[in-house]
């Protein structure tokens, strides 16, 4: 009897990709809600009962289908609403942290500044440096002073 342990060959299962996740439609329905919903924070119960899931099985297969748990996407969602509000209202950040589902202007800026690195102040003013800078062509030797997102330290919990 020969054993070969010189090389070990993968299993099937090591070499595929993630298999699984929420179908296509079903992920569709969540993101909808998620989306229509962007005022509020809907709990992973609420979620979950959108497409007739168990909590845990639903939290599950919805990391598997987008890479992130529900409640940082769903974070994701309103801090990426907060940037276009930003952008293009004259509104306070207080209304803005009030529009997204925030109930403090304080925490809205502390989870915008570790999403983005950025305060939500200081996104506003690049945001409309940018707009009137992307307005004309920048000049010869001039580049935008807008500095691309960073993710800041990804072992930080963003509640």
């Amino acid at each position: 009897m020969t054993v070969a342990t010189a090389s070990r060959q993968p299993r099937c299962r090591e070499l595929a990709a993630p298999v699984g996740g929420l179908p296509g439609a079903t992920l569709r329905r969540v993101l909808d809600h998620i989306d229509a919903n962007h005022d509020r924070v809907p709990r992973l119960a609420e979620l979950s009962a959108v497409v007739h899931m168990s909590a845990f099985h639903f939290a599950r297969l919805f990391k598997l289908s987008t890479g992130v748990s529900p409640h940082r996407f769903v974070v994701g969602r309103r801090i990426d609403h907060a940037k276009a509000l930003l952008a293009t209202e004259g509104a306070s950040i207080a209304a803005v942290s009030r529009a997204v589902g925030f109930r403090t202007a304080s925490h809205f800026t502390t989870v915008f500044r570790r999403t983005t690195g950025a305060t939500p102040s200081a996104y506003r003013s690049g945001a409309a440096r940018f707009s009137l800078e992307s307005a004309a062509p920048p000049a010869a030797g001039h580049e935008l002073s807008i500095q691309p997102e960073t993710n800041l330290d990804s072992s930080r919990r963003i509640t």
